[in-house]
């Protein structure tokens, strides 16, 4: 015997709401908060020493062997240029997942703390403000409101392109 489901007002709801909004990890570096997509969260794991490498500018921490996998971790607060902080207990590295090409990159980002998991209409995420040539807003794919704090949205690919870590240089 075949069953008919019917969705409930409450779950439609939920599917549209699905439909126009994403869902970001909202971090903070400094004074500033950031989000990137939850999807392309991996992990998030508390601040461990790393192995350094040499010749590497200094947001690059080093690398750490994550399940048999060696992943890079860099310093967000560094990389833009938000200064130096000591780590706390409550600093974490947030394991991200980016497509670049055909490949999946996994990289650690070094951030202050973590806020929460945010829902976003997709209507209310505005464009990144044009600061002229000499500032690189590539890497933010929007701003939003959320609780009267502006979040920096971040385009994880492109935040990798941005450091370098594209795989171009790679035989």
């Amino acid at each position: 015997m075949s069953e008919i489901i019917e969705l409930s007002s409450a779950d439609q709801q939920d599917a549209k709401r699905l439909d126009t909004s994403l869902q970001f990890l909202s971090f903070t570096l400094g004074q500033e908060e950031y989000g990137v997509d939850i999807l392309r969260v991996q992990e998030i794991r508390s601040w461990e020493p790393v192995s350094r490498i040499p010749n590497v500018p200094s947001y690059e921490k080093g690398v750490v062997n994550l399940r048999g996998a060696i992943v890079p971790i860099i310093d967000l607060r560094e990389r833009f240029q938000l200064g130096h902080s000591d780590y706390s207990p409550l600093t974490v590295v947030v394991v991200l997942q980016a497509r670049m090409a055909d490949k999946t990159r996994i990289i650690g980002v070094v951030v202050d703390s973590v806020s929460d998991v945010v829902d976003v209409n997709k209507k209310s995420i505005q464009s990144a403000p044009n600061f002229g040539a000499k500032v690189s807003t590539e890497f933010i794919n929007g701003l939003v409101s959320v609780n009267g704090r502006m979040v920096m949205l971040l385009d994880v690919d492109k935040l990798l392109k941005l450091d370098g870590l594209d795989g171009e240089d790679e035989s």
